[in-house]
């Protein structure tokens, strides 16, 4: 047993002599050829990460800015129609007597006028004091690029219900949108005409003052929107119930801007009352924005108005009392005068707040070459004609003393031409009287 026990620690300690060998008690690893103990070295410093930019902010939107142009009166009397009847067409060719205007409507990103007169079907046809026009007058407005008409004036019962309803009839037949007039209680409910304007909403409303004493039929209640309850007699008591409960339904619809085209003041005055002032403060402390007149037949003042938001903050709306007449035949003082007016709208995308931000207008002036010439009624850009050079003597004093009369009423600073230079090169002309060409 004990040789067997010697004989194992024997092969032990030979086993142990092939790996290692013993010195002074170390144990001596040996390795392959070629290996070595690479030292450890410190690690060096690393630099320090570049810093992070902060994000630029993003830039704000830019503001959406548009352009809404309007015209006046739109009256077709009978000298004016039979001059527009065009033998070689078959038709009646308003397009002509307007084409002066149509650069400026057709360029806006929208455009209003009020039609101050019936399309009743015809003929005949018939001029004041109760008017029936030929359906191509509505084709003549949509050709020049009007996209919208009040329809609620004076006349608007001229050939009672049946006229005012086909007078919609056809508006509808053209394209043109129409404010202030129904066919039906449904119509007149929902009396709002919401239009997209250059990528801006506008919500348009539209009233008169009265009917010329033609009263409104008791089976249709709702043919006209009327901002009086007395209609009929004194033409002073504001509905004041009715135009607060529209601008509301109005409002309901979130529209960026309300506009409200309104028939009122006295006819050939130049400058509004105390009751016009009193019904556009009215309709501006209830939501109106903007508020374009007509029915004087003449030129009245307009321009900007500050209105309150209610929040402490305010913006800017705008108030034209008359246009006069865009186009007509009458020759009393001041008729023949008029003015495209532009309205510049803008929205700030930032803060969503929407505000007419300026305006300019364009003197216009109806010729009319008397009886006998034809053609004989012809709008005419004052302006561009004196500029032109094409004018003649007389025509060059009548437009000349137009845009006086403008700069006069409306304010020289907002005509959309400097005047100045006209009068430097023709001084006479500026002082002469007006003369028939």
């Amino acid at each position: 047993m004990r040789r067997n026990i010697c004989a194992i620690l024997l092969v032990f300690v030979l086993l142990l002599s092939g790996c290692a060998t013993t010195m002074a008690g170390v144990s001596v690893i040996s390795y392959p050829e070629g290996r070595k103990l690479e030292p450890v070295s410190e690690p060096e410093d690393q630099p320090e990460p570049a810093p992070v930019p902060e994000p630029e902010p993003p830039a704000p939107p830019e503001p959406t800015v548009a352009t809404l142009a309007v015209c006046g009166d739109a009256m077709s009397h009978m000298p004016l129609t039979n001059d527009a009847w065009n033998g070689e067409k078959n038709a009646y060719d308003y397009v002509r007597i307007m084409s002066a205007v149509q650069p400026i409507v057709s360029g806006a990103d929208y455009a209003v006028v009020n039609l101050e007169t019936t399309l009743a079907g015809g003929p005949p046809y018939s001029g004041y004091p109760c008017f029936n026009s030929p359906d191509d007058l509505a084709y003549g407005l949509k050709e020049i690029g009007f996209d919208l008409c009040l329809t609620a004036n004076n006349h608007s019962l001229d050939k009672g219900f049946s006229g005012l309803s086909r007078t919609l009839d056809v508006l509808d037949e053209v394209g043109l949108a129409h404010v202030g007039t129904s066919r039906t209680q449904e119509e007149y409910d929902y009396n709002i005409a919401l239009a997209d304007v250059g990528g801006i909403s506008v919500a348009f409303l539209g009233y008169t003052y009265g009917t010329n004493g033609i009263p409104v039929h008791k089976d249709h209640p709702y043919s006209i929107n009327l901002f009086n309850t007395d209609y009929l007699t004194n033409l002073s008591a504001l509905d004041t119930e009715k135009l607060s409960a529209d601008l509301a339904a109005a409002e309901a619809l979130n529209p960026d801007l309300i506009a409200v085209m309104i028939h009122w003041g006295v006819e050939y005055k130049t400058t509004e009352n105390s009751y016009q002032d009193k019904i556009a403060d009215f309709l501006f402390e209830h939501g109106a924005d903007i508020v374009l007149g007509g029915h004087s037949h003449v030129l009245q003042p307009m321009g900007l108005r500050t209105i309150s938001d209610g929040d402490g903050e305010s913006h800017q709306g705008f108030v034209c009392y008359s246009l006069g007449n865009f186009i007509s035949s009458q020759n009393y003082e001041l008729t023949d005068t008029t003015v495209a007016l532009e309205l510049e709208l803008t929205r700030n995308n930032e803060t969503g707040k929407t505000e007419v931000t300026g305006y300019s207008y364009s003197p216009m002036f109806m010729l009319d070459r008397e009886e006998g010439a034809s053609p004989r009624f012809e709008l005419v850009d004052a302006h561009a004609a004196l500029e032109a050079g094409t004018a003649g003597e007389g025509l060059q004093k009548q437009l000349t003393k137009a845009i006086e009369n403008c700069h006069a009423i409306l304010g020289a600073e907002y005509d959309s031409k400097a005047f100045g230079d006209y009068l430097a090169q023709m001084p006479e002309l500026s002082k002469a009287g007006t003369e028939t060409q």
